[in-house]
């Protein structure tokens, strides 16, 4: 399977175990059988794929590297993995995947209580709970220090009043976690779907992320009880964490997306003739090929190394911040390309690079934008912050 998406000049299948590729494998035959052939039409009216959550969930695909709660109990290179089949389907299965996992149910399984962690993580294993992650908010997303949703204490309750902005799931959602600004610094809270006063509207007329939901919560005097705040998240440090979560998944993601695009052009390239011969036979398009093998093999690499430090929990953040920079990036540079030399036809819904190219203008931008991630790594490697 690995080797007819992308020639594995470096071996890289020796480098995994024989569980990571097993459960690489097996993603990768679900996306080819049951996202490719649908997700096209979910991106082309604005769609999420709901079907396909239990599959998911069948699949240990929803946070798998917890090893209790019902969950499969993988290693991070396998989760790594997963995130990169996921996205070579489309980045919005993988943003679900990535929203339930590290931004959902990792802050529960890190912060919450142990009656938060029992009501809700086995729930949200067997997809039958989904979760949202409430940090954005309307006036920005790069200085979450500075959020205006507030939460104040009266009572044995909490009143939560703000708005959240460009949040994945988020109309679907059963449980948000939600950041809120205290007289005590940032804490988190778990907002349940039906609480007076919590609503969501969904955002319409996406061209990025349209086979994925994206929304706008509004809390209105929200009455939280106690009970449903994250005993162990205090600070800003703690809604961070989740974002290095997702981030290491993201990283992975865009080598997805990138395998994608190749695949389809070297698939176009062995079939188009063009002045007498078939276009893998020219200089130029050989050339491009092969800088998009060159630039997915260096990525690959990068993040399977990085999931090695996270395995071993050595990982920093800087380096989740590299990984992520670099690897979107390359991503949307490969999917540009190969829109395109598959020439006219690559604007159309029916070619795969120019809705991943689309996708990626999003991921780029989320989690961190490119230019945060080169300040944070920029900070790391002269030890003065220039934010």
């Amino acid at each position: 399977m690995p080797d007819v998406i992308l020639p594995d000049l470096f071996d890289f299948n020796s480098c995994l175990t024989d569980d990571e590729r097993q459960v690489r494998d097996t993603v990768a035959r679900w996306v080819d059988d049951r996202v490719l052939p649908i997700i096209g039409e979910c991106f082309e009216k604005e769609r999420f794929p709901m079907d396909l959550v239990p599959e998911m969930a069948e699949m240990g695909l929803f946070g798998p590297t917890f090893a209790d709660y019902g969950c499969a109990g993988l290693n991070n290179v396998c989760y790594g993995l997963i995130m990169q089949e996921l996205e070579r389907g489309d980045s919005g299965v993988r943003s679900f995947a990535s929203v339930q996992s590290g931004l959902c149910m990792y802050p529960i399984h890190a912060y919450g209580s142990p009656e938060q962690k029992q009501r809700w993580l086995p729930e949200m294993a067997r997809g039958r709970k989904i979760g949202c992650f409430g940090l954005t908010e309307p006036d920005g997303g790069s200085d979450p220090g500075t959020m205006k949703t507030r939460a104040v204490k009266k009572g044995g309750d909490w009143v939560i009043n703000g708005a959240k902005m460009w949040i994945t799931n988020g109309s679907l959602a059963d449980v948000a976690v939600v950041w809120a600004a205290t007289d005590d610094g940032i804490r988190g809270f778990l907002v349940e779907k039906g609480m007076p006063g919590y609503t969501t509207r969904d955002i319409p007329h996406k061209f990025s992320l349209r086979a994925s939901i994206t929304s706008e919560l509004f809390f209105d005097n929200v009455k939280v009880p106690d009970s449903n705040r994250l005993p162990r998240a205090e600070g800003l440090g703690a809604p961070l964490s989740c974002l290095t979560q997702a981030r290491y998944g993201i990283a992975w993601g865009g080598v997805g997306a990138a395998m994608a695009c190749y695949r389809e052009c070297l698939e176009f390239a062995k079939q188009r003739v063009l002045f007498g011969t078939t276009l893998d036979r020219k200089q130029m398009i050989q050339v491009r090929l092969a800088d998009m093998v060159r630039q997915i093999t260096a990525a690959q690499f990068l993040c399977l190394q990085l999931g090695r430090l996270k395995d071993a929990g050595t990982m920093h953040h800087s380096q989740v911040s590299l990984a992520k920079w670099h690897c979107v990036r390359m991503g949307l540079d490969v999917a540009r390309d190969a829109r395109d030399l598959l020439g006219a036809g690559g604007i159309s819904i029916e070619c795969c690079p120019i809705r991943h190219a689309l996708n990626l203008e999003s991921v780029i931008t989320y989690e961190g934008t490119e230019t945060i991630h080169q300040l944070i790594v920029g900070r790391e490697i002269t030890g003065h912050g220039a934010f």
